[in-house]
């Protein structure tokens, strides 16, 4: 298995099968409060980093804003590109490194696309990124997992047979890292792949946007922005700005 986990899985046709029911209904309607929130102006820049097969930035392209969607998956971007729209464009991108510098009003990382890295200094370095792709007055939202609540709720396994493939799916916590170790059963073949996500609560955000220059500068709980609540939220999504903004 390939070092990076990532690298593995999100290129297999297994990945996209797994998710293939993610309810699109609920990530436009996230969209559609972050925009209100954020009161975002037609014609702004927008970039969706981590963007898989470009759900959310397809949407805000039909809302009208120049949207781009990265991803360091070629097959992800690929399928992307077969739906793309008018104001979109997608790449083939490593989120570790800046994309366009100074260029964006806003960079959207959702859906717990953030924390794939085990070195954590490859983590910040993402928020280092994102601070040199924000223009002055940029924002950036990342939406990610809710620690505090998944892990004491952690399904240990669980199986699904998915257009002719079973997934036979384990669910581990090992102190660091939330780990989903994935078994496909494919006629007489078994692959094993693997989600691995660093376990970061607010407290480890916090001091992560500080080392990238970031300032957290509004935290809501769930995709209707209600408040957060560690014990209770099911997401834990961050609004942050430049400390120093450039000039």
């Amino acid at each position: 298995m390939n070092k990076d986990w990532f690298v593995d899985w999100f290129n297999t046709s297994y990945y996209h099968t797994l998710y293939q029911h993610r309810d699109e209904s609920e990530a436009c309607r996230f969209i559609d409060n972050l925009c209100a929130h954020l009161k975002i102006e037609q014609g702004a820049k927008i970039l969706d980093l981590a963007c898989g097969k470009g759900r959310h930035a397809i949407h805000l392209a039909n809302k009208g804003f120049q949207t781009t969607g990265v991803d360091l998956a070629e097959e992800s971007i690929n399928k992307a590109k077969e739906n793309a729209v008018a104001h979109v464009k997608f790449d083939v991108h490593d989120m570790r490194k800046p994309y366009i510098k100074n260029e964006f009003d806003y960079v959207f990382n959702l859906f717990t696309s953030f924390g794939y890295f085990d070195d954590s200094n490859e983590n910040i370095d993402v928020l280092k990124a994102v601070a040199e792709n924000l223009n002055s007055n940029g924002v950036f939202v990342l939406d990610f997992l809710n620690v505090k609540k998944v892990i004491p709720n952690l399904v240990p396994s669980e199986t699904k047979v998915l257009d002719g493939l079973q997934f036979d799916i384990r669910r581990t916590y090992n102190g660091k890292h939330i780990i989903k170790d994935i078994l496909v059963k494919d006629a007489e073949q078994v692959l094993h792949f693997q989600e691995r996500v660093r376990a970061i609560d607010l407290a480890n955000f916090q001091e992560m946007a500080k080392s990238a220059e970031l300032q957290i500068v509004a935290v809501f709980g769930d995709y209707d922005l209600n408040e957060f609540n560690a014990s209770i939220s099911d997401r834990l999504i961050l609004v942050m700005r430049n400390i120093n903004p450039k000039t």
